[in-house]
């Protein structure tokens, strides 16, 4: 499978990531706005069902479609479809019972998991640094929490339930993304959309006998919009890693923060908890020492080789 082949236009690898985080958090609303009358299984199963023809268009128009269609690890994008199912479930479910702003905070907590199960299933390197900055992030995780689980404090077992399920959909979400790396050693990034797409459909049909139901126009509408909005979300984000580096884009995906309190106050009437504040500040901290300090190592790395090739 030849490597996919990035050209390096930073501002557009910006403007892209901005674009799939703005869009994703559209498409988070959307779920919000349907999810007290449609099930969290029913939801996942719109959204990737109807991601599925932007996702195929797109690779027509990118030449890429054979590639997208080929695998070499079947399997592996089964399993990757099922964590990744787990996940998109789990905060779906959590945005039923959650303000938008905390789901998005909660959801914070999955880029500092990754690091952890990195070293735990593919023997990744942790330095003393980044085992600080995650403690330093997963300490905000529990801030955010802390109103949600606190005893004898006012918050209904449905809240409680739903940041145990959001935090629960964040640790599927850095799992998935330990079968996303593995899958990247066989699988060209056009295969691993395409195929998530279709397992996550396929998958999501398990839970018909749980209670779907029939949703009105209006659901309808949302949730078909939801799954087309999520496709060219992929899309931009895919498209964003192609044009500018992993450590120049990542930061601005805290930008659904500011998108999520927006949204929230203006579309749902929620005002997020200082505690929300608070722990996603901590968070997003964390988040950017993590990614500065990679960032510092790839420097390092690449003055190491230039060295090397200058010695040879």
């Amino acid at each position: 499978m030849p490597p996919d082949r990035p050209s390096r236009q930073p501002l557009k690898g910006i403007a892209l990531k901005l674009s799939a985080v703005a869009i994703f958090t559209a498409m988070s609303s959307l779920i919000k706005a349907v999810s007290d009358h449609v099930p969290a299984g029913e939801v996942v199963f719109f959204r990737s069902l109807f991601a599925c023809p932007v996702i195929v268009v797109w690779l027509l128009w990118q030449g890429n479609l054979a590639q997208g269609l080929r695998t070499h690890d079947m399997l592996g994008h089964v399993w990757r479809g099922l964590v990744g199912t787990t996940a998109m479930g789990l905060g779906f479910a959590g945005l039923g019972v959650l303000p938008l702003p905390e789901v998005t905070a909660i959801g914070y907590a999955a880029p500092l998991l990754v690091v952890i199960f990195g070293a735990m299933f593919l023997g990744e390197p942790v330095r003393a640094f980044r085992v600080l900055a995650v403690a330093l992030g997963l300490a905000g995780v529990m801030v955010v929490l802390s109103p949600r689980m606190t005893v004898g404090a006012d918050v209904s077992p449905r809240e409680t339930l739903g940041a145990v399920v959001t935090l629960g959909g964040a640790v599927f979400a850095a799992l998935a993304q330990v079968f996303v790396r593995r899958l990247t050693m066989t699988e060209g990034t056009a295969a691993i959309v395409f195929w998530f797409s279709v397992t996550a459909t396929l998958l999501s049909l398990l839970t018909l006998p749980f209670g779907w139901v029939v949703p009105t126009a209006r659901e309808t509408v949302f949730l078909i919009l939801a799954g087309l909005l999520g496709g060219v979300a992929q899309i931009g984000l895919t498209s964003a890693y192609r044009y500018a580096e992993a450590g120049l884009v990542a930061p601005f995906d805290y930008a659904s923060m500011l998108l999520a309190i927006v949204i929230g106050y203006a579309v749902f009437s929620e005002v997020p908890a200082r505690t929300t504040l608070l722990g996603a500040a901590i968070i997003i901290l964390a988040g950017i020492l993590i990614i500065w300090r990679e960032r510092q190592l790839g420097l390092e790395r690449a003055r190491e080789r230039e060295v090397g090739r200058g010695d040879g």
